[in-house]
């Protein structure tokens, strides 16, 4: 079977969807910041052909599981210094970068395909405010500790929690964009952590569960 062609989605498609996303959303986006997401959008299409960044080729789908996803946890942020763990393409870091200016996001990733594509994004986009590194978390020793951690590729918050400890500040807390969740998952939380909050997410034109879960240090 021969595979679907988006080339035919416009670019005034792309930025109608985008825009209807982000007024749903509530979230502040300039001119500027929009042009910046479907850059990012552009820049994932292309180099997705080869280095498959993500499994979704439908630019439209991109947006909504994407870049709009992202952006559906931006009102829930708290602090300067963030680092997205297993970024991938960059997801939810780029976005959340974008709609951020003032504060500073980490892209770690241990795939030296996916770095590069970062690396690409925060030069073409002009991204003061982010950095990729391509390690595994396990061996990065950060400067500077950071006030929460982000992820939304762990498949298990213990994982996370245990695997990225060494990255927070005091103070400083887990953020893990999850689907569904299982009470199983939550009661696996290594001792010396606990959830303090479980956020529903509506991602706008998205069915299905989505929440954040904080994570703290006790």
């Amino acid at each position: 079977m021969a595979s679907k062609n988006y080339s035919t989605v416009s670019q005034s498609q792309k930025r109608a969807l985008l825009i209807e996303g982000i007024a749903e959303l509530k979230v502040n986006c300039s001119d500027v910041q929009l042009d910046q997401l479907l850059s990012y959008l552009d820049m994932l299409e292309h180099w997705n052909k080869a280095y498959n960044l993500t499994a979704i080729r439908d630019p439209l789908e991109m947006i909504k599981l994407h870049l709009l996803d992202s952006l559906a946890i931006s009102p829930l942020l708290q602090g300067n210094r963030f680092i997205d763990v297993g970024t991938g393409a960059g997801l939810p870091g780029i976005p959340l970068a974008i709609i951020n200016p003032e504060r500073h996001f980490t892209l770690l990733d241990s795939n030296g395909k996916k770095a590069r594509f970062l690396f690409q994004v925060k030069i073409e986009l002009g991204l003061s405010n982010i950095n990729e590194v391509n390690k595994r978390v396990q061996q990065f020793a950060p400067e500077y500790m950071y006030d929460a951690v982000l992820s939304r590729a762990f498949s298990s918050l213990s994982d996370m929690v245990i695997n990225c400890q060494h990255l927070l500040a005091d103070g400083g807390w887990f953020l893990a964009m999850k689907g569904r969740l299982e009470q199983s998952e939550l009661s696996a939380i290594p001792k010396g952590y606990k959830v303090v909050q479980e956020y529903p997410i509506a991602v706008p034109k998205v069915d299905g569960q989505r929440h954040l879960v904080k994570i703290v240090r006790i």
